[in-house]
Formats: structure tokens, C-alpha cells, sequence
């Protein structure tokens, strides 16, 4: 993994604070019914872990990072949680029903992710892939991004064998949230977290400047940050 992949669990609490939840309708699609032991690889610190858990699925966490896994056994104490990767799952065989790997799977090396993933899925059994993306076509998100060099682009859904043909789903919500968390949504950003202290304020001041002065944020204590989650799921062929 590059070091941005890596580099999130020491800023856990960060991101912990700064990231958004997943649509319900999102879960509702990718998690069909009769699929009750789910595997949340690269779970973090447990975003959609404990929206599955809120469900009444038996979740398992998978995540390669400790401060991230210590912030998710904090938070949910009775889920089970282990040191892992998409390429080396430490679960036994066909021992889950569904994989779900949310913001995380464009980080995979897919010539071993997706053989086993297939590995510890059940017959039949289903992986799914989410991410939420900033909806650009906003103007001040279309700034943020611009401030971040790093604009939202779509991502791949390629898959392959032993998996059938990748279906696709895609909802538009908004998350309501206030500068303190659209700070922390910021930092918690990989690169970020890699950047020098200065760099990093640097950048931070830049988002405040866009809070205080954008029409659409300007004096506002909170506001609503739309994005577009974008979905992707297949079968396991057998």
C-alpha cells in the first residue's frame, strides 16, 4: 500500500469526527435480504460498521490499521475487529454472506483483493463497493475542491471473475454539518494528513476564508454538503 493508503490511523480521531455516514438507501441496495453475516473491509473506525450492526447483521470488521481499529472497538466494543487487508482477509472460508468495502477499495491491489474476497465469501455471496462523492456541481463544493487540488472523479468498479457482471446504483443526499467538521472532513483527507504542519494550516485557513466568505456559507453555523454515493455490487459465480 502507498503511504496515503496507510496514512489514516494517525488521524483517527479526525476522521472519526469529519466523516459522513452512508445513505441508508445505499445499505438498503447493497445488502440484499438473506445475506445476515456481512465483512466491512477497511472498516476504519467503524462509519458503516455500525450502521450494519444497527441493522441486526452479524458484522465483522476488517482494517489494516490499529488507531483506526482502536477508535472502531471503542465505539462498538461487541463487534468483532481484526488487523487485515483486501489481500490477506484473515477469515476463514466462505465464513460471510456479503463484503462491503466502503471509500476504501480504490486503494486495493485487485489482482489479489478480488480472488480473496471471493475466498472468504459463501455461495453466492455478494461485494460491495461504496463511495461518497462530493457533489461538484455545487458551487462551493466545486471551490473546496479546487482548494484541495483534488477534484471528486468517479470510481472503478472493475472486477472480473469469479464474479458476475458489476451492477450500479447511485443516490444524491446532503450532509448537514458545521465549519468544525468541514474542517476535520478536510484534514482527515490522505494527503493531508501526510502534509507539514504550515502546508496543512496553510490549507485549513483556506477552507475557513471559503466558509466566511462564500454566499452559500457566509454566517451560517451549519449547512449542507451534497454528495453523490456511488454504488457498485456483484454475485459471486458459482
Amino acid at each position: 500500500m502507498s503511504d496515503e493508503a496507510t496514512s489514516f490511523g494517525s488521524a483517527s480521531a479526525v476522521y472519526e469526527r469529519g466523516r459522513p455516514p452512508y445513505p441508508e438507501e445505499a445499505l438498503d441496495w447493497l445488502l440484499p435480504a438473506g445475506r445476515p453475516r456481512v465483512l466491512d473491509l477497511g472498516a476504519g473506525t467503524g462509519k458503516l460498521t455500525r450502521q450494519i450492526a444497527a441493522r441486526g447483521l452479524s458484522v465483522t470488521a476488517v482494517d489494516p490499521s490499529d488507531g483506526m481499529l482502536a477508535e472502531l472497538r471503542r465505539v462498538l466494543p461487541g463487534v468483532p475487529a481484526h488487523e487485515g487487508t483486501a489481500e490477506h482477509i484473515p477469515l476463514a472460508d466462505g465464513s460471510v454472506d456479503a463484503v462491503v468495502c466502503a471509500q476504501a477499495w480504490h486503494w486495493v491491489d485487485l489482482v489479489r483483493a478480488v480472488p480473496e474476497t471471493a475466498r472468504v465469501l459463501s455461495p453466492g455471496g455478494t461485494l460491495g463497493l461504496i463511495w461518497n462523492l462530493r457533489d461538484e456541481t455545487t458551487d462551493w463544493v466545486h471551490r473546496l475542491g479546487d482548494i484541495l487540488r483534488s477534484p471528486e472523479q468517479p470510481r472503478r468498479t472493475d472486477l472480473g471473475a469469479p464474479y458476475g457482471p458489476v451492477e450500479h446504483h447511485r443516490v444524491r443526499w446532503t450532509h448537514r454539518l458545521g465549519l468544525d467538521e468541514l474542517l476535520d472532513l478536510v484534514a482527515s483527507r490522505s494527503y493531508v494528513i501526510l502534509l507539514s504542519d504550515g502546508d496543512r494550516a496553510g490549507l485549513l485557513d483556506r477552507v475557513r476564508h471559503l466558509a466566511a466568505t462564500h454566499p452559500d456559507l457566509a454566517g451560517r453555523d451549519v449547512f449542507d454538503l451534497p454528495y453523490v454515493t456511488q454504488c457498485a455490487r456483484a454475485t459471486l459465480m458459482t
